[in-house]
């Protein structure tokens, strides 16, 4: 019974404030994830993917040339990612730099987490072992760019 109410007791607790857990914030807008440029919400207003497939091919090159990547230490993090105000639900992808989602081989060698379901408000969590190395990090359902982590 002791394990219960301390396991509930923990679940209550916000994430960041669990057992000291880092939690990474990340911010969807249309488009774009905040975080992944510097801090900059561009304002695009998109209604589905095909807007933002528009608005990347335009934007791509400076936006990249301008982004920092994000950067952490090896070990366990846990990533909120938050859909504001997207009109359309959106998900989040984190994996090695060099996966192929068509080899089956980095399916069993290499880090991929993904998942979906943020509707307009949302947030979700996703946690995550990693290794010093390069990340990407994207939303294919809200084509962003692919963002830049960096493991040491």
């Amino acid at each position: 019974m002791l394990r219960l109410l301390t396991f509930a007791a923990f679940l209550s607790l916000p994430l960041s404030q669990a057992k000291g857990a880092e939690v990474i914030e990340l911010t969807q807008t249309p488009c774009q994830f905040i975080e992944g440029e510097n801090g900059m919400d561009h304002g695009f207003q998109s209604n589905s993917s095909a807007d933002c497939d528009k608005i990347n091919a335009q934007t791509k090159d400076k936006r990249l040339a301008d982004a920092r990547p994000l950067t952490l230490k090896a070990g366990t993090h846990t990533f909120r990612v938050t859909n504001k105000n997207i009109p359309y639900t959106v998900g989040f992808w984190l994996r090695d730099k060099d996966y192929n989602w068509k080899n089956p081989l980095h399916k069993l060698s290499k880090t991929s987490v993904s998942g979906g379901g943020l509707t307009q408000g949302v947030s979700k969590t996703f946690t995550v072992d990693l290794k010093p190395g390069e990340y990407l990090y994207s939303c294919p359902l809200n084509p962003t760019l692919d963002y830049k982590l960096i493991v040491k």
